[in-house]
């Protein structure tokens, strides 16, 4: 199907990640410990995609998976309630720049795929930002469902400060 003269695949691509014209956001942290990595990271906060509609309780897990060397991805969230509906996001990653593991490729279905960089992350492994090259999405993620909002506020402070849009943030609550 060609609508517009672009092929079906290329325009959903461009509705998923955005079509954004600014220039490529590229900075990651410099490693990236997979295995600490591959727990259920609680979405506190973030700029989301059109599947996080008003989320309560995101969560997005990782399971390294051996046997397919691939990054197996859980996804879910209560839409519009702490008691609402479950949506779940399955989607698979694989690590694109293995020196630092710190850039990934998603695949939310097929044929789609997108980089998924890990923008900043806590020494500890307590906390980690998520951001896209086009910058229209972030995902800060705590180990933590009540982490402290303030120190959330700070996390979004600083990654202002690297240069990754910080505008229109929303608040994820968790029970």
């Amino acid at each position: 199907m060609r609508f517009f003269n672009i092929s079906l695949p290329i325009f959903l691509y461009m509705l998923v990640s955005g079509c954004n014209t600014t220039t490529p956001y590229t900075k990651t942290v410099s490693n990236v410990d997979l295995k600490r990595f591959m727990i259920p990271w609680h979405v506190q906060a973030g700029r989301f995609t059109s599947f996080e509609k008003n989320p309560y309780n995101s969560v997005e897990s990782y399971t390294w998976n051996d046997e397919n060397k691939r990054i197996d991805i859980d996804f879910h969230y209560n839409e519009g309630a702490f008691d609402g509906p479950l949506k779940k996001v399955p989607q698979v990653g694989w690590v694109k720049d293995t020196k630092t593991n710190a850039t990934w490729e998603v695949q939310p279905w097929w044929p789609l795929k997108f980089d998924y960089l890990i923008i900043a992350l806590a020494d500890d492994y307590e906390w980690t930002v998520i951001g896209v090259p086009n910058q229209k999405y972030l995902w800060v993620m705590t180990r933590d469902p009540h982490f402290p909002r303030e120190k959330v506020d700070q996390i979004i402070r600083d990654i202002a400060k690297t240069g990754y849009s910080i505008e229109d943030i929303k608040y994820v609550q968790h029970k």
